[in-house]
């Protein structure tokens, strides 16, 4: 089997998997700074943290499966085939991402939530 055409899949993968990951990520976390800030009250040392720290995670998870799902096999050694192969590696894993993105605004509301039940425990007991 010839690998200059895999080489080449593997040359479109990666920087676009990266890339979108890196979006999805900096679109995210830009945005949940403000979650966070309203879950710690306002505490921004502490909100910035989390949220970074959450980027990271995210970074790890998501770029790391990016990498554990690659791999091209081209049987009929086509660019037909080659292009295929890439537009559903690369549609799973933007589906993979949109469903993370989802999980963590998911969190980014639990945690808001959370946050406004124990205010109002808080200011009863007070």
């Amino acid at each position: 089997m010839e690998t200059s055409k895999i080489l080449i899949g593997y040359a479109i993968y990666l920087p676009i998997v990266i890339v979108l990951t890196f979006y999805v990520s900096k679109t995210l976390f830009k945005n949940g700074k403000t979650f966070m800030l309203d879950i710690f009250r306002g505490r921004e040392e502490i909100a910035t943290a989390t949220n970074k720290l959450f980027e990271t995670g995210f970074y790890l998870l998501n770029l790391g499966y990016a990498l554990m799902i690659l791999e091209i096999n081209l049987y009929e050694n086509t660019y037909q085939e080659l292009i295929e192969e890439l537009s559903y590696q690369i549609g799973g894993f933007s589906i993979y991402l949109g469903v993370m993105m989802f999980f963590n605004l998911y969190l980014f509301f639990r945690g808001k939530r959370k946050s406004k039940e124990a205010s109002m425990n808080n200011s009863i007991t007070a």
